[in-house]
């Protein structure tokens, strides 16, 4: 049977009235508000009446099912596709659908139903949501100059969701608890605070340098497993590199992940240590699938006030910013405030910041369509897309 994957680009207590209770039972009087005075027993209603309180404002750390982890993942799409808009372009959605089935029938997590995006800006990026959601922007596609930097980044975003990074990420800070008895999918509020927390760890604050380098090196072990030259990676960040030379920031893929020049060597290092040797590049097929140019970051147009994240504001690019820069006041309120807070927030920081407080990468102006583009890949289009690329 041919088998198809489906992708889509708290408790009041009353006061003890210790009196009253001390005349009925000829005990002292004297009771601590809201507890017994030492070696007195309170009766077994009340002791019981506590338990349930403490059971009832108990708070552990976040936890999820598989089917919990994809229901969030597609409501984070929701928001990044909102923010950014989606490419409505059916080739382009099916092409980098096929290159990351490949990859992903390789991880650890085959089974998910993996769900591969292009979003609509010019900023070089990409972010991977829970569950499977694997989003990339046609500036970034702009840069890749072959199938295996494309293989490259995706198979580095495909771990951070098979390794479920962003999750744990939010365990790790406590930035959403459960009570004792909630779950994600009974609690609509708590399932709103952990869509918002981990919105804001993927676009706003990215992952640690420990979960940045295991997605580089597991993902060049699969992306050498699917056949494609494991440099991929590597290739990719030294464009990107070059690109952004003049940058006195780190900006977009650089503003989470270590140093570059760092993290190019260890990836190399690794290659060699583990006799990555795959050498499928196939530049001439991602030519032919793939035909954004790269747009260089002084003119990538960024959003423009609160109300640019969701197109009624006008977006200016950042020479134009620069310009309308007040002499005084320099420092900019984005160094000022957090760089979390949601998307109305971020885009005020945006706007208030002048030239000094942006990311032309993540604050890139985004398309006006979130809709998803549906492609449907059976597994001998699969197979397929393999055997012509000379794939494992």
């Amino acid at each position: 049977m041919m088998r198809s994957f489906f992708v889509m680009g708290a408790i009041a207590l009353l006061p003890f009235q210790a009196e009253a209770r001390s005349e009925r039972m000829g005990t002292s009087p004297a009771v601590a508000e809201g507890g017994a005075a030492e070696g007195r027993q309170l009766p077994s209603g009340v002791t019981k009446g506590l338990g349930i309180a403490k059971k009832a404002n108990d708070v552990r750390e976040l936890q999820m099912t598989d089917a919990e982890e994809q229901a969030l993942g597609k409501q984070v799409s929701d928001k990044i596709r909102t923010r950014y808009g989606v490419v409505q372009d059916a080739n382009v959605h099916r092409y980098v659908s096929l290159v990351g089935l490949a990859l992903a029938q390789g991880s650890t997590r085959p089974a998910l139903p993996w769900t591969f995006i292009v979003l609509d800006t010019d900023g070089a990026n990409a972010f991977a949501a829970p569950g499977g959601y694997v989003h990339i922007t046609r500036g970034l596609l702009g840069l890749i100059k072959n199938e295996a930097e494309l293989a490259g980044v995706l198979s580095h975003e495909i771990i951070h969701v098979t390794e479920k990074h962003t999750v744990r990420a939010i365990q790790k800070s406590q930035a959403v608890q459960m009570g004792a008895a909630e779950t994600l999918s009974g609690s609509a509020s708590l399932m709103q605070r952990a869509v918002t927390a981990t919105y804001d760890n993927i676009v706003d604050k990215g992952f640690g340098r420990a979960d940045e380098n295991e997605a580089d090196e597991k993902g060049a072990a699969i992306a050498n497993k699917t056949g494609y030259a494991p440099n991929g990676l590597v290739s990719f960040l030294t464009t990107l590199k070059e690109r952004n030379k003049s940058s006195t920031e780190k900006r977009g893929l650089f503003a989470s992940h270590p140093e570059m020049q760092e993290r190019l060597d260890r990836i190399a290092k690794q290659i060699a240590a583990q006799k990555l040797s795959a050498t499928a590049t196939l530049q001439p097929r991602y030519a032919k699938n793939i035909s954004y140019t790269p747009v260089d970051v002084k003119a990538i147009a960024i959003v423009e006030g609160a109300a640019g994240l969701t197109g009624g504001a006008e977006e200016k690019k950042p020479e134009e910013k620069k310009a309308e820069e007040p002499k005084k006041g320099r420092f900019g309120l984005s160094k000022m405030l957090p760089a979390s807070g949601g998307e109305k927030k971020q885009a005020q920081v945006t706007a208030s910041g002048g030239a000094r407080g942006f990311d032309p990468e993540k604050d890139a102006k985004g398309g006006s369509n979130p809709a998803i583009v549906a492609v449907k890949i059976a597994a001998a289009d699969l197979a397929a897309f393999r055997k012509e690329g000379g794939l494992s």
